[in-house]
């Protein structure tokens, strides 16, 4: 089993997950931004500065599945109040092998851009590099464990056209031949459904825990 969250992210960019032993491991965090888990199948990881026993202990005292109790809610909330941090949402978790070429879309680098989906990626990434085309956005960035992830966004006139899939696409081309992460909701179907499209991957399920 790899030491480090990296190590982890990494192999599974490869195909090579955590044993499916319905076990957890738990790794230090990579920077301070970033705590949370992942769930792979049949194994989780969580990645905080916390006390590796506490961890388990609260995993034990979630009264439930032990393959679901890293997901489950109130290990999630104690995690939460353990660590004064706030969440989100339960995202998917995918992954896009790098693509040779340049992208298949005629897209523009901005230096300094104010779109909302920047101003979030900024607050979760380092190193944000922003695109755009017309009716869409790509934004490239170093998120958990320094990652290089992806975020896209299209404009609502302009949706149902391909656009997200191609955006995704892209990003892969962008990449400098690293994998590509992105991170889904579940509920939003359309998006995932672009990204699946674009050749991503199901890796797991992630909960990230931000500082407030």
């Amino acid at each position: 089993m790899a030491e480090t969250l990296r190590d982890i992210l990494d192999a599974a960019a490869r195909g090579v997950f955590p044993p499916a032993d319905g076990g957890t491991t738990v790794v230090p965090q990579y920077g301070h931004r970033d705590a949370g888990v992942i769930a792979f199948t049949a194994h989780s990881v969580v990645f905080t500065d916390e006390d590796p026993q506490w961890v388990h202990q609260a995993l034990r005292a979630a009264d439930c599945d032990a393959l679901a109790a890293t997901m489950n809610a109130r290990f999630l909330t104690a995690f939460l109040d353990r660590t004064g941090r706030g969440t989100d949402t339960i995202d998917l978790l995918t992954v896009g092998a790098p693509l040779p070429g340049e992208p298949p879309l005629p897209l523009t680098e901005l230096a300094d851009p104010g779109h909302p989906r920047v101003v979030s990626s900024r607050r979760r990434r380092d190193d944000v590099r922003v695109w755009t085309v017309e009716g869409g956005v790509l934004v490239l960035g170093r998120g958990v464990a320094g990652r290089l992830e992806v975020a896209v966004e299209v404009d609502e006139d302009v949706r149902h056209r391909g656009l997200g899939r191609r955006l995704a696409t892209a990003a892969r081309h962008l990449s400098g031949g690293e994998p590509v992460w992105a991170q889904v909701s579940p509920g939003n179907a359309r998006s995932l459904r672009a990204f699946q499209a674009a050749g991503y991957l199901p890796v797991g399920s992630e909960a990230l825990l931000i500082p407030r």
